[in-house]
């Protein structure tokens, strides 16, 4: 999952309002003064992961089944105005995709592929090894709900290569990151070229059409690296940083267009496939009500939003996304009976979002600073070395 990168980026012209170019050539010359913050991004951020964890704790098809292991009883009978929405709470993946390519391409413009490869890494993997070592402890410690991985595969987690070797996760939710580092995979052949609109576009126009021919010709390899099932929303949220870079024109979105036409399909597959508990009508109407927002972003409709707090709720997002789902769903089963169930959700996601802020502070930005001073040392002496004869 993830929209993992600093929201941060040039600002508009000073009059705060973007205008649409008559002319490409414009658009292309069109660049964009000192940098800021994209606050109104933080806060997507923030409400999709609370979407997803509402959904975990109170609105999956597991937790309403009769005896679940989870609350002992369907979730449905227990709190069923709370079911009845955290039940479409699982799209907030689909809107970290979105929101994933949109960051993506913004932390990518004007950087090498080493500045990429290395902001990724320093993102991605301190608070994911945190989530591994304490996820791990929680269901050592709280036996019952969820079974413990073997020694070997909770070793190679630490890579976050797992789903490309068949090997379990340690929490589920980290089936997100792998749909992330193929989509990182794809873009990094136009990072090495050099970012520009020409080459944004192209690029979603080609994956797109991968996207759609892979599973028909039934090629696998190619199917695995193309990623049909999230492509489409990490393209629309590509469409929506050029719109919101460049301005908007009929090409962006037409192709914003066609991930939607083509994001309500899979919707459709992954209630079929998966969730079960939500309607397809409801899911494609929030999806789209999502779009438009990030849309109205993307055009300067909240470029007003100004609210400090975003800054650390986006920085909370990533340690909350990863650690909530099996050490949450195990506490639930160890508490359900001391307290409303309402109440236990709401604690449970309170307590994570503390913890996550306390991951952030004492473990991502240490443990960030010394990968990039180590990384940033390795390349410079790999440069060294291959300018020695």
């Amino acid at each position: 999952m993830s929209a993992h990168a600093g929201v941060t980026e040039r600002a508009p012209a000073p009059s705060g309002r973007r205008r649409t170019p008559r002319h490409a050539s414009f658009i292309l010359q069109q660049q964009p003064p000192a940098k800021r913050r994209l606050y109104a991004i933080d806060g997507m951020r923030l409400l999709a992961a609370l979407f997803v964890a509402a959904h975990h704790y109170a609105g999956t098809s597991r937790v309403n089944r009769p005896d679940n292991a989870i609350w002992g009883r369907p979730v449905s009978d227990l709190m069923p105005t709370v079911f009845r929405f955290s039940a479409y709470g699982w799209i907030g993946v689909e809107m970290f995709f979105v929101i994933s390519g949109f960051v993506i391409c913004m932390s990518c413009w004007d950087r090498t592929p080493r500045q990429f490869f290395t902001s990724r890494v320093i993102r991605l993997y301190p608070a994911y090894w945190f989530s591994i070592v304490f996820t791990t402890g929680v269901l050592v410690a709280l036996p019952g709900v969820w079974d413990r991985q073997k020694l070997r595969t909770i070793l190679l987690n630490f890579t976050m290569l797992q789903s490309g070797s068949g090997a379990p996760n340690v929490d589920g939710v980290y089936w997100t990151l792998w749909s992330e580092l193929r989509f990182y995979l794809l873009f990094m052949a136009v990072v090495i070229t050099g970012l520009t609109y020409r080459k944004v576009v192209l690029f979603c126009c080609f994956w797109g059409a991968a996207a759609m021919i892979t599973p028909s010709a039934g090629f696998r390899p190619l199917t695995l690296i193309v990623n049909p099932e999230g492509s489409w929303y990490f393209i629309a949220g590509l469409a929506l940083y050029l719109m919101y870079r460049f301005g908007q024109d009929m090409l962006l979105w037409g192709i914003l267009g066609l991930a939607w036409l083509m994001g309500q399909l899979e919707l459709g597959h992954r209630i079929d496939a998966v969730e079960g508990v939500s309607s397809w009508r409801a899911s494609v109407v929030l999806f789209t009500v999502f779009l438009l927002v990030m849309a109205a972003i993307a055009l300067g409709a909240t470029d007003r939003i100004r609210w400090k707090w975003l800054t650390t709720a986006g920085a909370m997002t990533y340690p909350f996304y990863l650690m909530h789902y099996a050490a949450g769903t195990t506490l639930i089963n160890r508490f359900r009976d001391t307290m409303d169930p309402r109440l236990l959700v709401v604690s449970v996601i309170s307590g994570f979002l503390v913890l996550s802020w306390l991951v952030h502070r004492l473990v991502e930005r240490p443990v960030a600073r010394l990968l990039k001073n180590g990384l940033d040392t390795s390349f410079a002496r790999l440069r060294n070395a291959t300018n020695t004869p």
